[in-house]
């Protein structure tokens, strides 16, 4: 188990916004990865609604469940390895394995044996160096949406909100008020001013 507090940025792109910083940072086709988030919830959106979140992340033939909550500007990432067959008999509704990540939704409240898979999205990124911290640009796929997004991490939260604005401004980008990408999809799948 490891714990962190994600310190990013994030900005929705047009799809030429999209192809431009490409160009610019000459990113090739070849150099995204895909990986695939999938999301979890009671029927009634406990997580949602303590400004939570939960998801399996498959990325490079491996499987991190991991909780996310609120932690002042920021968010706290709780994350635990599982493996493919646990990974499998959760989809198929199955209660989640007991480790740390459980034991937090337990400390939320969270009856764990309610928490059900959702859906999935699946996101083609690639990850950059730049100034000190990490640029990534995602193309996302849900529910048949696609989805373009700038995200900038950076250990520093004034520094690095400065560095991102900077760089939007640089290349003509409007800043976008960006809601994370599991909001997106709630919002896409229930269609409801709920989740906006």
């Amino acid at each position: 188990m490891t714990q962190e507090i994600e310190i990013e940025f994030k900005n929705i792109l047009t799809y030429d916004e999209f192809l431009r910083l490409i160009h610019d940072f000459s990113v090739d086709k070849t150099d995204f990865k895909e990986q695939t988030n999938y999301y979890f919830d009671t029927l009634d959106l406990q997580l949602k609604n303590n400004q939570s979140a939960l998801r399996v992340r498959l990325k490079k033939d491996t499987y991190t469940l991991t909780l996310k909550q609120q932690f002042e500007k920021h968010i706290l990432e709780t994350h635990q390895p599982i493996s493919k067959e646990l990974f499998s008999t959760v989809l198929k509704g199955q209660t989640l394995p007991h480790g740390e990540v459980t034991e937090a939704l337990q400390r939320l409240g969270i009856n764990v044996s309610n928490i059900l898979f959702l859906g999935d999205l699946t996101t083609m990124r690639v990850e950059l160096s730049y100034k000190e911290g990490i640029l990534v640009l995602d193309e996302n796929h849900y529910l048949g949406k696609i989805d373009y997004e700038l995200e900038y991490e950076f250990a520093d939260y004034n520094k690095g909100q400065k560095i991102f604005l900077e760089l939007l401004q640089s290349k003509n980008i409007p800043m976008r008020e960006t809601k994370s990408k599991i909001h997106r999809f709630f919002y896409e799948k229930h269609n409801s001013e709920e989740y906006s």
